[in-house]
């Protein structure tokens, strides 16, 4: 499983950070940060985080099972 954040359409609402706190955070300045490789068992969470964004910025790039 692969995701990525498009920090172009990305607004900083921290939702992604909400739905899946071992993969998303926010860092001490305000910037999202996040594993671009996380473990299979954080699908349905990151499945969450990209359903959550309202600036669509957040992507599951491979959706595929493992």
């Amino acid at each position: 499983m692969h995701v990525t954040i498009d920090f172009d359409r990305c607004e900083g609402h921290g939702l992604c950070a909400l739905a899946a706190p071992a993969v998303f955070w926010i860092d001490d300045e305000g910037y999202t940060q996040f594993v671009a490789e996380p473990p299979e068992n954080e699908r349905d969470n990151v499945t969450s985080a990209v359903q959550e964004c309202p600036a669509r910025a957040v992507r599951l790039l491979s959706a595929g099972p493992a």
